[in-house]
Order: C-alpha cells, then structure tokens, then sequence
C-alpha cells in the first residue's frame, strides 16, 4: 500500500520567531471576557473565534513580499482565507493580544489594549528581516471591554488600502497584506446616529517591526489626578525597563551598541524617537494627511504611521481641517498635529519616568517643532522643486502659496502636482502671458463662490455664537479677552470671511482668485531663476527640478470619496474596484497608471445631474458629494 505525505503551504511553512514574547512578561490566564490584567504586556488568546466562510477581498503583493510570500502562495492555499484571518492556527504561531493604555482626546483612559488585535507571531523573512503579524477584527480579548473584537468591510477596506497608500508614498507605514470578509455579520451605527445596521466581518492582516506604542510604555502610570485611572502595572518599574530594553536591543541595536551607560543610552532612544516622529508628521503634513485619532495608543514607537480608522487626505486646503466626525473640538486637524505630536511625546517621557533624565528629556522635547520645522522645509522645497539652494525666504514663500491656496480654496494635492508646469523663466516673458495658462489649469482646482461659502460657515453651536456676538456689544472688554482664545478667534475669521464672500459674485471671485494665483507663481520664477547662477547646465537643473517635483507631489492619495466608492462596491460583492484603486495607489506619482472609477452612481446612489455622470478620474478635483461623507 503506497502511503502518501501532505505536503505543506507556503502559509504553513512561514518561519516564526515569536521573540516579544520570549522577552517581555505573558498573561497565560484563561479567564474569558475582559479584564484587567496586571503584570504582562501580552496575554495569550487560547480560543480562536473563527469567522463564517471567510473569503478574499484583495491581497498586496508589495506587503507579503516582505514576508517571502506571492500572491500565488496565498491564493493557492486553500486555507488561505482561514490562515489570515485567524479563523485557523499557522503553525508556528502564537495568538496574543498586546496590553497598552492611552491618552485619548487628552485625558488619560487607562487600561486600553488590543481589543479587536490578534497578535500572532514574528515571521522571520531571508529577505526583509523580522515582522510581527497580526489579525485585525479576528474576534474578542481581554482588553475589548464592551466591544465584540470585530471590524466591518467598511472600515476594514479603509485600513487595508490607506497602510498601502501611505506606504507607497514613502511615509513609514504599518503595511496590510490581505483583506479577507465572510458570511458573519455584526450590527453597527456607522454614523452615530443610532441607525444600526449589519455589516460584513472582515479581517486585515497587518504587518510591522513592532506595533508598540508610546501607550504600551503607560501601563505603569501611576493614578492619575483628572481621570483618577492608573496602568494595570502601575509602580512595575522593573517590567518597564524589560520592555524598554526590548525595545531598544531589537528596534534600536545602534543605539545599544553606543551606549554602557544607561540612562545616556535612554536619552539618545528618546531623541531618536522625537526625530522620528517629528519627521513623520512633517511627511503627513506635505501630503494632506490627517490622522484622526493622534492619541499616544496610537503612536508607534518606531515613527510609523499606526491605526487607521476616521483618517482623511484633504482635499480643498484648508489648516483647520478635521477628518473625525467626532472630533468636534478640532483637537487633532491638520494643522494641530505637529503639536499634539510634541504633547504625545511628552507624555511618553513621563511614563518612562526614572529611566529619563527629566531636564535632558525636556531639552529634546523644546527642539521638537525646530526639527520638525526643518523636515517640513525640506520636504516643501522638494514639492517646490527648488533643489539646488536653500534661501531664507523660502519658508515665506511657502507659507504664502498656502495661504493663497486656503483662500482660493484650492485642491492640495492636485496644485501641487500642476506647480511642475509653471514654465521656467525666460529672458524677454510677458509674465501675464506666460503663466496664463498654467493659471488657467489651476484655476479649475479653486472652489466656486458656494463651495467657499459653506466651507467658510462657522461650525461653533448658533448658542454659542449668539452669546459672543451678543458679548461683542455688551460687553466689549470681556469679548476681547473671549476673541483671543484660538477657538473663538478661527471661528471670528470664518465669519470675516463669509461675509466678504457675501458682499462679492462668482465673476469678481475668480478676478482676485486669477490676480493672487498670477501674484503668486511670479514670485515662484523670480525664486526659480535663483537656482541657477549663470554657470550651471540649465538644461539638467530644469530636468532635474521636474524630476524631483513629479517624485514628491503624488498624482493620487486615498480621499475619502475614492475608498467610498470602492466600499460601495464592496459591499454589493464586487471586489474589482478595491484591487483598482490599489493599484492606483502602489504608484501614486506614476502618470501611467489609469485613475478612471468604474461607471455607476456615486456612494449616495447618484448617477446623473444635469447630464452630466458625477464619477471622476481619481487625480481630478472631487466631486461635490465628496465633501457630504462623514467618517467617525
């Protein structure tokens, strides 16, 4: 009798490596159901809580490349949709769910945790080194309070494609390999309003070095005097330097080898993390991307972009730009990040606490924005491409273009993508003439008179608003005390604004729109003709320019409205437009991918207004419902 031998899958041969937890303190408790848990940094999940006929959305090939797998690997394994999503085992590894705490919205939550996170192990690649993978929306842990551990098609398609997005765009990333959904359903209120509906269980697999957080360092918090919460392992100092040296032996070896001594090998780990981390924010700010949600559980302590869930790319400029329905205070817009970034960092030097000098720590934390501001500069006259001389005025004349872009109400990433077809000056150029054109082209990317009106609405409570405009009369010394406070100012400012817009028509807005952009550009040739000095090969500094400016202002970013549509279609079981617009997405500053939808109506149903089909190529300027999603 022959005897035959299974042969195993690429999947099930995955080398794992689980080093976090030989290293660091595990939770074997095999209570059920949420719970505090003291004295661990993981806990082990022993019942997996498979999902009902999980199937593939899509896959990354770039994401488990780095992990020595093909896309033919996974497709061909016909577990492949169980394996990652954790509905069945991989050999090798070891399900676990990570023990973190947070400050979020400013206040301190304590014990958080990944509540709907498996942990499952570190895959050693020949190719790309170690990576920690993990399921998300694989089901509950202890750390998932009230919730069920589970994630929808919707937000799932929204995590998968933007960890690919942001990756592609050069932005240290989290990556997703796969999307995988099933026949299980969960009810869900996906805009707070108290209508509930099913919604399709899926699962992302994510992959990174690490997914600690400055969060995961705040377990040993002791009680804190506003929320009176405290870390589950508060006062375990000696758990925290395990951790600590975890972290900086296996994510920061350079930084070990230069260091005996302690506390100066502390400070320079404390310093490379500000620099990393101001650097990150600097790369979101100079592509229009707000995170949502900067509380410290969702900060990486390797300056990764980390969790996403209400992000947004913006779309008309705008510095006080919020993504998060829910932020309703505008803590975390766009222009507060860099800020908030600071705020987060110091909060992670208050918890590592004695393993920091405090003053040192606070001299690192004084030269955040500086550094910061450096990387912004930098990374602006790339856009800009203004490559071969760094002159003071640039900063000026970037905060300028800003300004005249906010004004405008223009498209932030499609401007800066236009910017390369401003013409080099030439000797003789009748300056109207010449940048006509391109202003022409801009011009299209401005917002009409409406679209500025309500973007200039004011978004304080008409209670609230009363009361200040009723203040100004009666109360003149109170108001100004009132006005000065950032809030109340920038709604002031919104309020100046519309009434301009009030007083003025369409013909007269796109007169001073056409004179401020012409204004503008000037300025930018006048910069332009500095780069050369009259001895340099102008022919390779004007290749040179467009190359660097094509290779740093993306063609394409994931708005909301193009992850809409492609959930829309998702969720009818046409997966082909997520693949799409991935594919769109892994070149964002390649001219040679197509960007057109698919035809159909738009995510509100919306086909046709005055014969016109409301689907646009995904590089254009959105469409007017683009501005009506909500993400919370």
């Amino acid at each position: 009798m022959e005897s035959s031998q299974c042969v195993s899958t690429a999947l099930e041969r995955l080398p794992f490596n689980n080093t976090a937890l030989k290293k660091l303190p595990v939770d074997d408790t095999k209570e059920s159901g949420s719970r505090t848990v003291p004295g661990a940094c993981f806990s082990r999940i022993w019942t997996l809580q498979p999902l009902i006929r999980p199937h593939f959305v899509a896959l990354s090939h770039s994401a488990l490349a780095l992990l020595d797998l093909t896309v033919q690997d996974v497709l061909s394994d016909p577990m492949g949709p169980e394996y990652l999503s954790g509905s069945r085992l991989l050999p090798g590894s070891e399900p676990a769910a990570h023990c973190y705490c947070g400050h979020q919205f400013g206040l301190f939550a304590g014990q958080l945790g990944d509540g709907a996170v498996m942990y499952l192990g570190e895959v050693e690649s020949g190719t790309y080194g170690r990576w920690e993978i993990q399921v998300k929306g694989a089901g509950v842990t202890p750390y998932s309070r009230d919730g069920d551990g589970r994630k929808v098609l919707r937000s799932s398609i929204r995590e998968f494609l933007c960890s690919e997005a942001v990756a592609a765009l050069g932005i240290p990333s989290t990556r997703a390999a796969s999307l995988v959904t099933s026949d299980l359903y969960a009810s869900r209120d996906p805009l707070n309003k108290g209508q509930r509906i099913l919604e399709r269980c899926s699962v992302v697999l994510r992959l990174a070095p690490s997914f600690i957080r400055f969060g995961s360092f705040e377990i040993f918090l002791g009680r804190d005097e506003f929320s009176g919460l405290q870390g589950p392992s508060a006062g375990r100092h000696d758990i925290r330097a395990q951790l600590l040296d975890y972290v900086i032996e296996t994510f920061y070896p350079c930084i070990q080898q230069a260091h005996s001594n302690r506390k100066d090998r502390n400070m320079a780990f404390f310093r490379e993390v500000m620099m990393r981390t101001a650097k990150l924010v600097a790369q979101w700010q100079c592509v229009g991307f707000c995170h949502g949600v900067l509380n410290t559980d969702n900060m990486s302590i390797l300056g990764l972009t980390l969790d996403y869930g209400p992000f947004g790319f913006m779309d008309r400029f705008d510095p006080d730009f919020i993504c998060n329905a829910s932020d309703k205070r505008g803590r975390y817009s766009y222009q507060a990040q860099p800020s908030v970034c600071r705020w987060n960092l110091a909060r992670l030097a208050e918890a590592l606490g004695s393993e920091l000098d405090g003053a040192e720590a606070g001299a690192i934390l004084d030269e955040f924005m500086l550094t910061y501001e450096a990387f912004y500069l930098s990374i602006m006259r790339k856009k800009l491409g203004l490559v071969r001389k760094e002159e003071t005025e640039d900063s000026e004349l970037i905060s300028d273009l800003l300004h005249v872009m906010h004004n405008t109400g223009a498209d932030f990433t499609n401007i800066f993508r236009l910017l390369s077809c401003v013409p080099w000056p030439e000797e003789g150029d009748n300056e109207r003439a010449t940048v006509g054109p391109v202003v022409d082209l801009i011009l299209q990317q401005c917002a009409s008179i409406q679209e500025l009106k309500v973007a200039n609405m004011p978004t304080m409570e008409d209670r609230e608003l009363a009361m200040i405009l009723s203040m100004a009369q009666t109360n003149p010394v109170m108001f100004n005390i009132v006005a000065d406070r950032s809030g109340v100012a920038q709604q002031l400012e919104r309020m100046g604004r519309l009434k301009e817009l009030l007083e003025t028509n369409e013909d007269e807005l796109k007169e001073k729109q056409r004179d401020d952009w012409i204004h503008w550009v000037s300025r930018y040739r006048r910069r332009l003709t500095r780069e050369c000095d009259g001895t340099c090969d102008l022919p390779l500094i004007k290749k040179e320019r467009l190359s660097v400016m094509n290779s740093n202002n993306p063609r394409v970013v994931l708005r909301n409205y193009i992850a809409q549509n492609a959930i829309q279609a998702a969720e009818k079981g046409d997966f082909s437009e997520v693949e799409r617009v991935l594919k769109a997405l892994e070149k964002p500053y390649s001219d040679a991918v197509g960007l057109e939808p698919l035809d159909g109506p738009n995510a509100f149903g919306e086909k046709e207004q005055r014969g016109r089909d409301l689907t646009v190529g995904y590089d254009r300027k959105p469409p007017a419902w683009a501005q009506r999603i909500c993400i919370t």
